[in-house]
């Protein structure tokens, strides 16, 4: 049953990519108890994985004092700041990657829509004891553009932005148009290698292509990746795109955001929906709802 204030899903088949669970902060298990709250069936299909680094990766950024040369934190999605708390030291001590110093500056951390849930005090007293020096950043647009527009500028200041590396796909435009633009804007944009986003494997798309497989009424799509993903496992199963809409011509496809809907058409994807809140997924579910509510009418 879908919960108050929520428009309902009740009785769809709605397929998603996006990557499970589990220790790598995947957004699927999410995405999944979202549809199952509006009454819908998930059909998850992931076609990517997040692989975690060992947290030695991120070590050498939170060593005694070594974020004080920084003046931010930037995350673009939830794995990279589940990446960076399993880094931060166990428990708020004296050696904390920001110091104690009379003479420190200001320190942001910013993240994107309900990605900010995980900025808590929990993690926060893992990067300084003096709570006053750290503030949290929430942008109104939850992208990586509104992200840069609402750090403003950077007047050549550093700034840290752990973020995936990519394994057996093309990286995605998002992470280097977000570094690009950082220094656009006049900061001094530091990579930092926060977990490994890779295809899922070539029997990603069985759940798609099986011959008794479910028939969808939607597949949403959270990221370009996962499309990708997709269109290796079809190709990996003798199938393509076409003929997956060949089979099932009122599937609606779904985008989260209007970055992602770029990048699912740059792909060669029509889109159908596009979520104009993008801030957590109740956008696209409610979005998608909003869809099969208005066929209801014209037919």
């Amino acid at each position: 049953m879908a919960q108050p204030g929520h428009l309902s899903l009740a009785g769809r088949t709605v397929a998603f990519t996006t990557p499970g669970g589990g220790g790598g902060g995947g957004y699927g298990g999410r995405l999944d108890a979202l549809l199952r709250q509006r009454g819908a069936h998930p059909l998850p299909v992931p076609t990517i994985a997040i692989r975690a680094h060992e947290p030695d990766r991120l070590r050498p950024f939170l060593l005694p004092g070594a974020l004080d040369p920084f003046a931010a934190l930037a995350f673009t999605s939830r794995s990279g700041i589940a990446a960076f708390s399993r880094a931060l030291p166990s428990s708020p001590s004296a050696n904390l990657p920001l110091s104690d110093a009379a003479s420190a500056l200001p320190f942001t951390v910013a993240a994107l829509g309900s990605d900010a849930d995980l900025l808590d005090y929990a993690f926060l007293a893992r990067l300084s004891r003096d709570a006053g020096r750290v503030a949290v950043l929430v942008p109104d647009v939850p992208t990586p553009a509104g992200l840069v527009a609402a750090l403003g500028r950077g007047s050549g200041r550093l700034v840290l932005c752990p973020v995936p590396a990519v394994d057996g796909l093309r990286e995605p435009p998002v992470v280097p148009n977000f570094l690009a633009a950082l220094e656009a804007a006049g900061w001094v944009a530091v990579r930092a290698p926060a977990y490994t986003t890779c295809w899922a494997g070539p029997g990603c798309a069985e759940v798609l292509v099986a011959p008794d497989a479910a028939v969808p009424d939607a597949i949403v799509f959270t990221s370009s990746a996962e499309v990708e993903g997709l269109l290796k496992g079809l190709d990996a199963a003798g199938w393509s795109w076409a003929r997956i809409r060949t089979r099932w011509p009122d599937m609606v496809v779904a985008a989260h955001g209007p970055v992602t809907a770029e990048g699912v058409r740059r792909l060669g994807i029509e889109v159908d929906v596009v979520s104009s809140r993008f801030s957590s997924f109740h956008g696209v579910l409610d979005a998608l709802a909003a869809t099969f509510g208005s066929q209801k009418i014209e037919n």
